[in-house]
Formats: C-alpha cells, structure tokens, sequence
C-alpha cells in the first residue's frame, strides 16, 4: 500500500476543541434490535452481531438512510430539508412473522444498484427485491423478485449487481458464525462467507431469478471489510485469521489420499546417529535377505547400499568427508545392517547425512545434548538484560503507551479470483490497524480506513487497475492516534466527500473532527511565535438519550444516528 506523500500533513498541529453548537433534530421511531443469545457468547459473535450497525445508508440516492423496525417493516427516511422532516416511511415488510423464530438474528440490507436492494430477514432467507427508483419522491413499490431459505442464518455483507453476456446477474456475501464440532482447542466456531450468484433466467416469455453459483469460504475470524468487486469476478478481504475456499464433497478424497501418503512416507528408511570422528547407520532389512544380497559402496564423498536388484536403498553426496577405506558394515542379529563411516574432519557435527534426504532420522544421544548446550550458552543468558549499560534495547515495549497496543497485530488484505478461487494478492497489514469502511462512490467497492502511524488513512479499491489496485484517497491526520484513546467507541464514519471523520460510543457521546480550513483571522503560536493558517477542529455532541447507540452513518452534510426509540439527525456542514 503506498500512501501519497502529498496527501501527509507532517506539521499538523492536533485538533482544537470547538463550542460551536450543532442543530440536532429527532424523529421518535420504534426500531428492532436483537439481543445476543446465551450460546453466541464469542467475540466473533460480538464482532459480527452485537456491534452490527442496524442503520442503512443507501449511497445511490443522498441522505437516504433505512432501517427495520419492531413489526418487520422496511423504514425509509429521506431528507432535504431538516427544519421540515417527514416521519419515516414504510417502503417494504416482511413476510416472516419473525416472533416465531428463535435463533434469528437482526435483519440486514444492502444497495447493490439505484434499483435493486438485497434484503435478509434474519432467519436464513434471502430476498432479492427490485425497488425501482428510490428516494425521496420515489412511490414505486418494492417487488421480490427471489426469495429462498439458504440454511442458517446469516447477514448480508455486500452485494454488487453487474451484466455479463446481457444477463443480469447480482453477487451477495453471506456471513455466518457456525458452530465447529472439530475445533477443541479454540472458541468452537468457525466463520464462513458464503459468495452467492443469483442470475436472471428467461424461458418462454417467463423472467425468473435463480441461483448459479454458490462458494463458501472459512476463516477463524469475523472479517473487518468483505467486499465483491463491481463485476463480480472477485473478493477482497481484511481480516484477522485467514480465509480459504472450501471445495466440495468430491475434492475430499483426494486429500485423504495424500494424507495417507504422507503419514506411510514418516517411517524413517534409516536411523543414524554420531560421534566426533564417526557416523554409525541402522537399516533395518526383510527377513529373507542374506550377507550375498547386500551391496555397499563408499567413496570419500558418496554412499551406495542395495538389496538384490532393487533401486538403491541409501544413495547419495555425504554431508563430508569420509575415510572410505576405513568404513564397515555387518548383519546384526535383529536382522538390521550397520554401516560405520569414519570422518575425515574430526569434531563437526554433521546437520544431516545425505544432502537433500530426508527419509533418516538422527538419534542424538543425552550427553550430545548438554554438550549442544554448553557450547550454546553464551548466546543467552538466565537475565532479562544483564548489561543494560552495554546498549540500548532496539525498541522498549514500556514506551508504548496504553492506546498504542491493540489486538489486530497481523491481519491482512487479500484479494481472491472468483475463477480460480485462489488467493492473488495478499498485503499484510501488520500493525495499521483497521477502522472503518465508507462507501465513497457506489459504482466502486468500499473504501477501508487503516491506521498508519498515528493517522488513520482511506484506501479505495481498484479490481480494474491491477498496477494500481489501492489508492490512497484521504488522510485523515492524527485520527489513528486520538480514536485509540476512546474506550468505549462503538462505530466510526467519514463523511463521503472527506469533509470530516466521527465517531460514536455505546451510548450519547459523537466525536466528529473536521479537516484542517483556512482561518479568517489572524492566528499566532506563542511557543513559536509564528503565525497559524489554519485550524482543524473537534466537536462534541451529547445525545438526549439513555439508549444504547444501534446505528450510525455519514454524509457530506449530516450523521444519522439510530437508537431503539429515535432517529437523530445532526447538521454538521451546511449544504452547498
């Protein structure tokens, strides 16, 4: 990832805390939220459904945002004015009665295109709906268009709808947390992304939708940022743990076959072991085989042994030399052959026998061992730092403060080839840490905000320019460094144009920080008794709230904020 040193403000000076106050407006609504059960107990429970954002923000049309309510109903609220709101609207419901479920989990949706949402339920069942022309004037009535249960429940964490061959197709990912009987060791579930095709059938006049392809993916972690490329042909991934493709039923034999393969070849074809001036080998041999049936060769770099006329049992370069003409060999009574070689250099261990083979086994005998160690010891030593005068430790992990260190130490960004299914790019993010992801233009995927040093940078994915497939697009200054420090935050969003970034906690309190804009008045820095010419500044906001923040989203001009019982609305930039 190459970040653009012109988008970089290494002089920036910190955000200032403004007391502008901000319009803040509020529509009472009645929102669903779907408390964690019992059993979804892990943290990739928590990842993937406690945090999940119950508000919609369609990025098609502006400042439209969606939620489902307590009755299943699809809520929209669309504005242009904010002295003049509507109470939300009904656009869709659900055609489950979703009390009758108990394992469901909260309903989702997501805007592929300006006419085609994807929509889950919660309970395992996908709709795909052709909405029409959405927004404010917008009347058309939503139509499903497919509707199937796909097994356990999931949530829906992309969608894209393209044409291939003039055949409309849209691609959906499904996210899963399922229960992993073969995982002893760890929480006892997996995660899986299920990579759906639905395309458009025509027969005989009739249009329907149906199911083409269905690939399913398995990590260990709940995925930061999942997304399909816009033409379908692709997947990329941040995540903690891995992901791989699992293949079907049929591919599984196969691998059982290698496995028996490997497991036969790990019984050692010879045993060896050694002394400062010889090596002695132990080959255990057939039952039926005789004195005259055993053929030996040595020269000073090489060794030969054979049984009858089969391919050779032992051949091959010596890790060293040997006195070849002192080296032996004899039939014991187990009916094993030992060879003794004598070295020619006295003293070195050998690390292997044969280059390059690895059907032996060495033996290392205990008082080879101490003697390995003795000679290993002044490399460590039983203190932490016994000369702490001597130099200064590379890197002090007590000078890092408390905010620095975070969980996600390794994760990392793949991108996958819907074709081959394998893995094409992989960058590994090591320590920016991931922070949120914002739809910056909905004909392109996501953009992702990663933290490098102590700003947080945007990323927006190319699928379409493998020379220049993540560009650096916004910086963000100082953001990676002020949002570790939040405890208790929930989400993060950046306004689509950049304008600001924000964020919010579990309950009340929104941070938003502005970019740095040119004072109109003079400004002096007193310490360095220059002049200032810009400011970026911080804002607060409390809410008149005591329930927990569900849902929060980000335009040019307003955040949305979703509770159980109201919508707040807050006025950040004024409109152009």
């Amino acid at each position: 990832l190459q970040a653009k040193r012109l988008l970089l403000d290494p002089k920036f000076e910190g955000y200032k805390l403004s007391l502008e106050p901000l319009a803040c407006y509020q529509l009472g609504i009645d929102a669903a939220e779907v408390k964690l059960r019992d059993d979804q107990y892990t943290l990739d429970h928590m990842r993937a459904f406690g945090m999940y954002n119950y508000l919609h923000l369609d990025s098609w049309y502006q400042d439209n945002v969606y939620y489902v309510d307590q009755f299943g109903r699809v809520m929209n609220l669309s504005v242009t004015l904010d002295t003049a709101l509507q109470k939300p609207r009904e656009v869709f419901r659900l055609p489950t009665d979703l009390t009758a479920y108990d394992d469901r989990l909260c309903s989702s949706i997501h805007f592929p295109s300006s006419t085609w949402v994807t929509l889950s339920d919660g309970t395992g069942r996908l709709y795909l709906i052709k909405s029409g022309k959405r927004g404010n004037s917008a009347s058309e009535k939503w139509e499903i268009v497919f509707n199937e249960e796909l097994g356990s429940p999931f949530i829906i964490a992309h969608s894209v709808s393209f044409v291939k061959s003039d055949v409309h197709s849209v691609a959906v990912l499904l996210l899963r947390v399922e229960k992993d009987e073969s995982d002893t060791k760890g929480s006892g579930f997996h995660v899986t992304l299920e990579w759906l095709t639905i395309g458009e059938i025509s027969k005989e006049g009739d249009h329907r939708y149906e199911i083409f392809k269905r690939r399913v993916l398995q990590g260990k972690s709940v995925p930061h940022y999942a997304a399909i490329e816009p033409s379908g042909d692709g997947l990329m991934i941040v995540s903690y743990k891995p992901f791989k493709f699992m293949h079907d039923e049929e591919d599984k034999p196969e691998e059982n076959d290698d496995a028996k393969t490997t497991n036969e070849k790990k019984e050692p074809v010879y045993y060896w072991q050694q002394t400062e001036d010889d090596v002695t080998i132990t080959v255990h041999i057939p039952q039926d085989i005789t004195k005259d049936d055993i053929k030996v060769r040595f020269s000073p770099g090489n060794i030969c042994v054979t049984l009858r006329d089969q391919p050779p049992l032992m051949e091959g370069k010596l890790y060293s030399s040997v006195d070849h003409e002192s080296c032996t060999w004899i039939i014991r009574e187990d009916k094993s052959l030992e060879i003794s070689l004598i070295k020619k250099n006295e003293g070195p261990q050998w690390p292997e026998l044969i280059l390059g083979d690895t059907r032996g086994e060495i033996i290392i005998d205990p008082s080879q061992c101490s003697k390995i160690s003795e000679s290993l010891m002044h490399l460590t030593s039983e203190v932490m730092n016994p000369n702490p005068e001597k130099e200064n430790p590379p890197c002090n992990a007590q000078e890092l403060e408390e905010c620095d260190a975070f969980l996600e130490d390794s994760a990392s960004l793949c991108r996958f080839d819907g074709d081959t299914l394998k893995v094409t790019h992989v960058i590994h993010l090591g320590s920016n840490q991931y922070l949120f992801s914002v739809v910056v233009d909905p004909k392109e995927m996501p953009c992702f905000c990663l933290r490098h040093d102590v700003d947080a940078l945007l990323w927006q994915p190319h699928a379409d320019q493998p020379e220049n497939m993540w560009e650096h697009v916004a910086t963000f200054n100082a953001l990676g460094y002020v949002q570790a420090s939040k405890q208790d935050k929930k989400f993060m969003a950046c306004a689509p144009d950049y304008s600001y970034a924000a964020l919010c906690e579990c309950l009340r309190r929104i941070f938003i920080y502005r970019q740095p804009t040119p004072l109109s008045t003079v400004l002096y820095n007193r310490k360095e008794g220059r002049q200032v010419g810009q400011v970026a500044k911080q804002l607060v906001t409390t809410l008149e709230t005591n329930d927990p923040i569900l849902g929060f989203q980000a335009t040019s001009e307003r955040l949305f904020v979703l509770t159980t019982k109201t919508l707040f609305l807050i006025k950040v930039n004024s409109g152009n």
